[in-house]
């Protein structure tokens, strides 16, 4: 809503003249005279403005008389000096505020687009925001740098929003989680897309999190909501992704509006983890969730400690990392990655969730030894599609799921460029542009919904910035609020239906993966700043 001044076809609210006079003279003015047939509007001026010289000589002859009987005998000069002051000051407010009063105002009210509009206008700040350089902590080289978070500190960066300029203080923890804090979370969801759509759907997902925590502390992908996974639970990945949702959202067992459900949900996660570091080990899992469900619990006991650097969370995550350099298969065929059975061959789509695990340690400082990094590498580099008679594209910008196959998925190759980013690839490599390129074809559809895809995809794009961002986004901060449920029992979530995955996950899954989307302007800091 603005307020703007003489502006044709708006509202028009209009003011009626404000005269300030003696209680004597106000009540004289309640009773008018009678109406003169074809008065002059000039004359009524005339009369108005002597009814004011009349006020206002009243009001002089008050305050002289206070000053020059009452104050001045029994003041000292200073005060005298004051109440002249003052007197002069009230007196010229008596003359400027009729006109004031009779002053039109024209109130303008607007509307947010259908689906989604700019919480703040852009526009105003955007190219007042300072050059960051890149962390080397978000774009390492694998073979050079062995734990990139364990030297020099980090750079300072500013934001200038508005016409006040906030300088934040740069976390100890790593620039690449600083963006869910409460100083820099309302401008990185400024400037980087969001709208009061996509934070008011992340708190509604959120708080159908809070109403479906089981008493544990954990949640279920059974229920007791509707459409979860039937004749399959998997607590732990469950709470894990649970968790990950929470804390994209800056929340912690330390502080947030929901913290108190991420300390119930962190305490029954770390009651899974065994000695070694595994969290599957513990519970009775299908055999293909066990390693999907170890690292997407790896990521959320990093991100906690790297959040809040509590001490108690240090060994735990740093086992967990541990834990997955130790499971990971070896080079080979089928090897340098991760899937179903630790240690036991490989495919894109549970690499990289790992690969988002070992990322994660990293931003909290945690070690994570340059051989595993490599061996991803290597792996990524099997996995690539190969151009083959008739395909038109670039050699390593498409992927394949596992190595030897012949199909190359857009989802997978989605995933795969987001590993490439974290491990090294250059912002103008051509390999990634030309990935990202054909990403960019396969927009966000919810007549045929793919959230898996959607996941990495809208990282990737975020990493990627400028048009490719900027496309990818303007679809999928209206696309997914509007599908959310708005209504009833399980208002705040996505309804699995239809989705490609939704029948292993169900609607939990679907409601994490959506609400992950929507924080992604401030979960993680871009990777190539600009």
């Amino acid at each position: 809503m603005s307020i703007a001044t003489q502006t044709p076809n708006r509202m028009q609210v209009a003011s009626e003249p404000v005269q300030a006079a003696p209680k004597s003279v106000a009540r004289h003015r309640a009773f008018p005279a009678e109406p003169k047939a074809e008065q002059d509007p000039s004359a009524e001026s005339d009369d108005d403005e002597l009814d004011l010289r009349q006020t206002i000589e009243q009001w002089r002859q008050m305050i002289v008389a206070f000053v020059t009987r009452i104050a001045v005998p029994s003041a000292p000069p200073w005060m005298v000096s004051m109440l002249i002051h003052l007197a002069i000051i009230v007196v010229l407010a008596l003359v400027a505020l009729p006109r004031i009063a009779e002053s039109t105002y024209v109130i303008e009210v607007s509307y947010a687009e259908e689906l989604g509009e700019q919480l703040f206008d852009d526009s105003q700040f955007l190219e007042a925001i300072e050059p960051i350089e890149t962390d080397p902590a978000l774009a390492f080289d694998a073979k050079e740098v062995e734990n990139p978070l364990a030297s020099s500190a980090l750079p300072q960066f500013k934001l200038e929003l508005f016409n006040a300029a906030s300088e934040m203080e740069t976390p100890t923890v790593g620039l690449a989680l600083s963006g869910r804090e409460p100083g820099a979370k309302k401008a990185m969801l400024a400037a980087y897309g969001g709208t009061s759509e996509t934070e008011n759907s992340v708190e509604l997902a959120l708080n159908w999190l809070k109403r479906n925590q089981k008493s544990d502390g954990t949640w279920s992908l059974a229920g007791p909501y509707k459409d979860g996974v039937s004749g399959t639970e998997n607590s732990l990945a469950a709470t894990a992704m649970a968790l990950l949702a929470f804390q994209g959202a800056g929340n912690t067992h330390q502080s947030g509006e929901f913290k108190a459900n991420v300390k119930k949900g962190m305490d029954a996660l770390l009651k899974m983890q065994d000695r070694d570091g595994s969290f599957f080990s513990t519970q009775r899992i299908q055999s293909s969730h066990q390693l999907y469900s170890q690292a997407q619990a790896t990521i959320a006991v990093c991100e906690l400690y790297g959040m809040t650097e509590d001490s108690a969370l240090r060994d735990r995550a740093q086992r967990a990392l541990d834990y997955a350099g130790s499971i990971q298969a070896d080079d080979g065929l089928g090897g340098g990655g991760w899937r179903y059975q630790p240690g036991k061959d490989a495919d894109t789509s549970v690499t990289g969730w790992f690969v988002i695990a070992l990322k994660s340690g990293e931003m909290g400082g945690l070690s994570v030894p340059s051989p595993v990094k490599d061996r991803i590498s290597r792996f990524l580099d099997n996995v690539a599609a190969i151009p083959g008679e008739g395909d038109n594209f670039t050699d390593g910008s498409r992927y394949l799921y596992r190595i030897g196959e012949r199909e190359q998925r857009v989802s997978m190759t989605a995933e795969a460029l987001l590993c490439r980013q974290y491990l090294g690839w250059e912002h103008n490599d051509g390999r990634l542009l030309a990935g990202v390129q054909y990403v960019g074809e396969n927009p966000i559809d919810w007549d045929a919904p793919h959230v898996y895809y959607w996941y990495y995809a809208t990282q990737l794009m975020h990493h990627m910035g400028g048009d490719a961002w900027e496309d990818w986004n303007d679809v999928m901060r209206k696309a997914l609020p509007a599908a959310q449920v708005k209504t009833g029992r399980e208002k705040g979530s996505w309804s699995p239906a239809g989705d490609q995955f939704g029948y292993t996950g169900g609607r939990l899954f679907m409601t994490c993966l959506c609400t992950y989307m929507l924080e992604v302007y401030y979960r993680h800091m871009p990777i190539y700043q600009q």
